[in-house]
Parts: C-alpha cells; structure tokens; sequence
C-alpha cells in the first residue's frame, strides 16, 4: 500500500469523480438534494435584498403598509429556507450513507476474495482500518460534501449577482481581498493534504499494533514484556499523535487568516460605503444590505474551506481504499465452471509443483519450491495420512486441494476434473476442513456449527453432534446449543473447541474430509472420543489427515512420507516400518512413546 500513500496532487480530481462514482445509483435522489441546495442558496443572498428594498421604499417613505407586507415576505422566505434545510440535511446524509454502505461491503467482499497469500502479508489491524475508518473518512464527502460545495458555490454567485446590481464599486471593494484568500487557501491545501495522508498512515500502524498484542496478550503476560511493549505502542501513539497536531496547527493558522481577510473586507466596504452614503450616492438600505452580504460572502468561502478540510481526510482515506481495491489477487474462475452435484471423492495430484513465492519462473528447478513433484491417488472412502518433518510440505499440500494458493505446474483432480476448472465455492463445499488451531465465532454454539446455513436444522446438529461425541458436553451448558460462545470460543476448553470443529465440518456431510493435525493437541480422553465419531464418520468418505498422533496414521489405508516437499516413501503403516527408512526413523523418535502409553 506504500505506493498509494505517495501520489501526487495532481489526482484529485480522479479519485473525487471515482468517489463520486458511488452516488450513481442514488442519482435521482442527489438531483432532488441539489435542487434543494440551490434553493436554500438563492434564498439566502435574497433576504438583503429585501431588506435593502424594506428600508429604502417603505421605511424611508413611511409606508407601514409596505413595511408590514415586506416582513411578511421576509418571515415566508425564512420558513420556507428553515424547512429546505432541513430536508437537505436529511437527504444528503441518507444518501451519503446508503453509498457508505455499499463501499464498506464493496471492500469487504474484496477482502473476502483474496487468497490467503493476500493475508499472508497483509497486517489484519491495516484491513480493519480501510473497512472502518478509511471508509468513514469518505462518509462526508458522500453525503453532504459534493452537493453543499455546488451550493455554496452557487451561493458565491448568487451574492455576487445581487452585491454588482445594487453597487458594482462596493461589489469590487468587497471582492478585492480575494487575492489574499487564494494565497491562504492554496498554502492551506498544500500542507494538509499530506498531513492528512500521514495521518490515516498512523491510524493504520496503530490499529495493526492493537489487533496483534490483544489478540498475543497471553504471550506478552507470560514472557514479562508488558513494559517493553507499552514502550512501543506509546512511541506509535505518539507518531499519530504528531501527526494529528500538525493537521490541526495549519488549521489553527487558516481559520484566523480567513477571519481577517473577511474583517477586513467588512471593514472596506463600512468605510467606502460609509462615505457614499454621507455624501449622498449610495441609500442606507444598499449600505446595510451590503453589509449583511460582506458577512454572507464569507460564509460560503468559510464552508468551502470546511468541506477541503473533509475532502482532503477522504482524499487520503480514498487512496488507500482504492489501493487495496485495484490490487485484486482473487483466484481466477473458470469462464465455464465445472458444477458436479455430487462428487464420490477421488483425489488425485499430478507432478504438483508449488511455491508461495509468485515470481518464481516454471522452468527454475534450482528455486525455493516447497513442494517439487509430489503426485499420489487416493481413491473414493480410503484415507491418506500424510507425515513428515516441519517444513516438509504436508499442510501446503491440502491447501492446495482446497485452493487457498495457486499451483505453478502439474494438476490437481477431484474425481478426474480439475480443480481449476471448478468454480471455488463448489470445490470446498464438497470438502470438511478441521484445523489444529480451531476459530470459533462470537455467537452461538449453534452458530458456530451452521455458519448461519439455513440449510442446516438443529435436528441435524444434535445428531452431528452426538455422532461425533460433542452432543454430551453440549448438553451440559446453561443454554446448550444457545450457549453464547465468547470471541475465539475461549470460555470453552481447547477440547471442546476441537470437538466442535468437527461437528461443524461433518454437519454440512462432506464427502471430503482433511483433518490437519486435528487432535494433535488434545487429551487422550478427547482424542478417543473423537476418534469413535470418525470411526463412523470416515465411512465412505476421502479422508486426509496430516498427524502427529500414531492413533490417527496406523489406521489410514495409505501413508505418505514427506521430506523437503518430495514424497519420499508410501505404504501403510506395517510396510513402512518394514522399509526401514524414513518413516521408521520418524517412527522411532515421535510415536515410539506414543504406542506405549496407548498399549499401557
């Protein structure tokens, strides 16, 4: 994203009209708005008019008549502006946040999309920023910023308009402090624009610093490094907090500049017209009305500085949400994908060749490939357990089965079609994934195992989780399957996360299931009740698991050895023992102990 937080002025106005583009399906309500707007801006410049008419043909005069029906018109005109903005206030901020809506969910299906290469190197607290507060930061611009700026634009006319009919010298005398304001605004948005910029910078740094030491709290506690961590976030603290003093220090020096710069236009036309009307050239009523409009003028001008203020905040915000948006890593779909409604779950790799890194060229043999060659065949029902040394390759290979990253040679099938030529979500909803590290949800118990698929009853939850001997702790809950579930599921015990990992997997009846070292961590009373649900759940379905147990690889029907992302050796478990080779050593340094304990 640094690329985005460097460019240059000149884009302005590309990123104002992409904003913009957001307004496009509430179109009809903007004009609605707009029209709203210029009234209130007619409006507005009208009663000095007024008043200039009031004073000089009924006041002076004596009409009471006159007087009687111009305050009348005056208190209409009023009303008639306090009910218009009210409105416009109203319908610029609910189309703003109609269009806040959809670019919040915009980015939010983009992330969404991403492969986890994408997550791999991208801080999460810099994605909650662009989803949350990079996206508010447009949230003014939206609603009423596009449409008040044309209106007080459009109001500037307006005053301009009626100060040159009553008196084209004072229309100039007021008019000719406008040079002092450019140089002010134009030394304003110079400097602010990059304050700005480097603020949402730091907005960044500290939401990312606070997702990640919250979340690894357990750690810092443990190690001691409270001190040394708040040493940090206080030196990240203090960057933001620098960089918002400086924003607000170039306002503390525009906001006074504009005051004096409208003072003294005030100040010229109480003192020329002052003379003019002494000497006789100029009414009372086109003093006074004058007076009302070198207020009036400046009004707009104070808004339009207002409204460059938000529009330089989401200038910065909009560069860095439509950063992460033009930089789509999405796999790619087939044009014409390939729907199976059933699948029996033959799985197949063919000289699979990986590596997380995307430049690698095909033909680099020499290159950092973390798997090289690896081909094997698991046929529907049978199981596969994959072991080897950290780092060899194991949980990369059923990444790739459910297409978290793109292979660069070889194929990968699934009942002889390519995954690649799948659509993905059809690929994976075949598929039962249980993980070493279980995320739960906040939420419900039951809404941890349905995901909120409605296809998905609790008849076929309780049963899920009998079957798999979940139903039991389950029960045991204050509220059972309504028993809110704390973020991370951290008021249940590790076991019972694990356990509802697998209800969640099987409840949607994969024909697929990869277990990634799913029991690793567990007691042994819990991996033997897991271990009697999967006895029953494996049954006719492919089954991949990745283990460190000796429980879970003695029983698979077929046993692949990997080591530097090569297959190595391949059996069961009694043939590889017999090969004496690499499994053997593995079995005798890490499931030696293992098998005793469970013969014991």
């Amino acid at each position: 994203m640094s690329g985005q937080e460097t460019k240059q002025k000149g884009l302005d106005g590309r990123l104002l009209r992409r904003i913009i583009t957001y307004l496009a399906p509430y179109k009809g309500w903007v004009a609605i708005a707009f029209i709203g707007v210029m009234l209130v801006a007619f409006l507005g410049p009208l009663r000095p008019k007024l008043v200039q008419i009031t004073i000089d043909r009924d006041i002076v005069t004596g009409d009471m008549e006159g007087l009687q029906r111009m305050i009348m018109i005056l208190i209409g005109v009023l009303v008639v502006e306090g009910i218009l903005s009210f409105v416009n206030a109203y319908l610029t901020q609910w189309i703003g946040q109609q269009a806040i809506y959809d670019l919040r969910t915009k980015v939010y299906r983009h992330i969404q999309r991403q492969p986890l290469r994408f997550f791999d190197r991208t801080p999460i607290g810099k994605l909650i920023t662009r989803t949350t507060s990079d996206v508010e930061s447009l949230s003014q611009v939206l609603s009423a910023g596009v449409v008040t700026i044309l209106g007080d634009l459009f109001k500037l006319v307006f005053i301009a308009y009626f100060m040159f009919t009553l008196s084209w010298l004072l229309a100039v005398v007021t008019l000719a402090v406008m040079p002092l304001m450019l140089v002010a605004t134009f030394w304003f948005k110079s400097k602010v624009r990059e304050q700005y910029r480097e603020t949402r910078k730091q907005v960044a740094r500290l939401n990312s610093f606070l997702h990640e030491h919250v979340s690894g709290m357990q750690i810092v506690q443990m190690f001691g490094r409270e001190r040394e961590e708040l040493r940090r976030f206080t030196a990240i603290n203090d960057d933001h907090r620098q960089a918002h003093l400086k924003t607000i220090f170039y306002f503390a020096l525009f906001w006074p500049a504009v005051d004096i710069v409208a003072s003294t236009a005030l100040g010229l036309v109480i003192w020329f017209g002052g003379l003019n009307a002494m000497t006789g050239t100029l009414t009372l009523g086109v003093l006074i009305a004058f007076i009302q409009y070198a207020r009036q003028f400046f009004e707009p001008i104070r808004n339009l500085s207002d409204q460059f203020n938000t529009l330089q905040s989401a200038m910065a915000g909009a560069e860095r949400i439509f950063g992460l948006l033009d930089k789509d890593e999405s796999l790619p779909e087939p044009e014409a994908p390939q729907r199976p409604k059933t699948i029996l779950g033959r799985i197949e790799f063919r000289s699979v060749w990986f590596s997380y890194d995307p430049e690698i060229e095909v033909g680099d043999d020499d290159a950092e490939w973390i798997l090289r060659d690896v081909s094997f065949t698991v046929e529907p029902g049978q199981s596969l357990a994959i072991v080897g040394a950290t780092g060899a390759g194991k949980t990369t290979t059923i990444s790739l089965l459910l297409r978290f990253y793109e292979i660069q040679r070889g194929s990968i099938l699934v009942d002889g079609i390519d995954i690649r030529s799948m659509a993905i979500e059809n690929l994976r909803n075949h598929i039962g994934l249980v993980l070493q590290d279980v995320f739960l949800f906040s939420g419900s118990v039951s809404r941890n195992i349905t995901l909120d698929n409605p296809a998905i009853d609790r008849q076929a939850v309780e049963d899920a989780a009998r079957a798999i001997g979940a139903g039991e702790f389950i029960e045991r809950l204050p509220m059972k399957y309504d028993q809110e579930v704390r973020e991370r599921g951290m008021s249940l015990s590790y076991g019972q996360r694990q356990l509802l990992s697998f209800v969640r997997a099987l409840v949607f009846d994969p024909c697929i299931l990869v277990l990634d070292e799913a029991t690793s961590s567990v007691d042994t009373e819990t991996e033997e009740t897991i271990q009697r649900g999967l006895a029953t759940l494996m049954e006719g379905r492919t089954t991949i698991a990745i283990a460190h147990r000796l429980s879970t690889i003695q029983h698979a029907g077929q046993i692949l050895v990997m080591h530097r992302g090569r297959v190595r050796e391949r059996g069961t478990h009694q043939e590889l023992l017999a090969q004496d080779g690499l499994y053997r050593r593995l079995y005798e340094l890490q499931y030696r102990e293992q098998e005793e304990a469970l013969q014991a």
